[in-house]
Parts: structure tokens; sequence; C-alpha cells
């Protein structure tokens, strides 16, 4: 039996019904300004609702859309901002859903991490959380056949990070993506 993790956010940060999700996120990806110098390996994206961050991840995004051919695994990193746990948290989801269907977890890369010490199943750390979430129709938008290695950040040690990236860093065929709300307490 699948393990699903539902969609949390869907109809809050960003549209429930699939048709204006699809053309929403296209629509955010291209009206970017193309960057065909750029290949990155590893994207920095805002994950509050696609009011505010449509744009900037728009733009993140279609600076990856290049390699649509070429990625089949998505390390996606972001804070846990419902549950106070230590370390790094993965969820026993074999799917993660959105309104534009299912995304599988890649859990040949889950396992290989889970015996890093600060890594973890903790499903809880799922439960309302949006800073994955909000990420999965972009890429679900840009790339039609890639697996999933979701990754909740609570309160880890750097190196702890540093270990995960080390080990998932892969080839070509991963892009690693950092969710980020920066900071609400900066200028």
């Amino acid at each position: 039996m699948s393990r699903i993790r539902e969609p949390a956010v869907a109809g809050l940060f960003y549209p429930a019904d699939p048709g204006q999700l699809a053309r929403a996120v296209q629509r955010f990806i291209d009206e970017a300004e193309p960057t065909p110098w750029l290949t990155p390996k590893a994207i920095v994206v805002p994950h509050a609702g696609y009011a505010y961050s449509g744009p900037i991840a728009g733009t993140a995004y279609a600076a990856v859309r290049p390699l649509v051919d070429r990625i089949r695994r998505v390390v996606l990193l972001g804070p846990a901002h419902r549950v106070g746990f230590r370390g790094i948290a993965t969820a026993g989801a074999d799917q993660f859903v959105t309104p534009l269907g299912s995304v599988a977890v890649d859990w040949e890369a889950v396992t290989s991490i889970l015996s890093l010490a600060e890594v973890h199943l903790f499903d809880q750390a799922f439960a309302g959380e949006h800073s994955l979430e909000v990420q999965l129709p972009f890429l679900q938008q840009v790339f039609p056949n890639f697996k999933l290695v979701p990754l909740l950040v609570g309160d880890a040690r750097p190196e702890a990070v540093e270990a995960v990236l080390e080990k998932l860093w892969g080839g070509p065929e991963t892009l690693v993506v950092i969710s980020s709300a920066l900071s609400h307490y900066h200028d």
C-alpha cells in the first residue's frame, strides 16, 4: 500500500484547481528573463504564497528549465515551520501529491542518508508544512519525470546539512533546490 502525503496548502499558498495552478506556474516561468548562460546545479527559491513568491520562483525555475532532459532526482530542502525538532526530517511517504498529480519519492536516495546521524524519518514534521510543498508544482511543470528527496531542516548543524548534500549531490541527473523565506526579521 502506497503512503501518500496529501497537499496541505493548496488553495491557500497556491491555486487548488489544477488548470489554474498549471497556468499560473507556467506564466511565472514564461515571464522570467532568460538566462541561457546559466546552468545551475542548485537553486534557492522562495516559498511564500505564489502572490508574493511566484515571479521570483519562476525566475529560478526558468533557469533550470533547459535541464529538463537531464534531471531525474530533485533533492528538496526547506525549513520546518510547524514542528520543532533536531536534525533533518524526511517523510515516510512514497508520493507527494499536488493538484498537478503525484511525485514519487526516491527511496533509494532517502535510504542512503538515513544512516547519517542527524537524518530521521519524522512524518509529523510534514503535517501542514508548506516550505517543500509550494515548490512541487513548479518542479512538476518543469520536470515531468523526476523523483523527490524531501528534507525538512530543523535545528540542524551546518555539518549535518553538508553531509546530506555531499551524499546526494550526484551528477547531472540531480538538482538541489533550497526552499527559503530568507528572513522575515531583517531589512
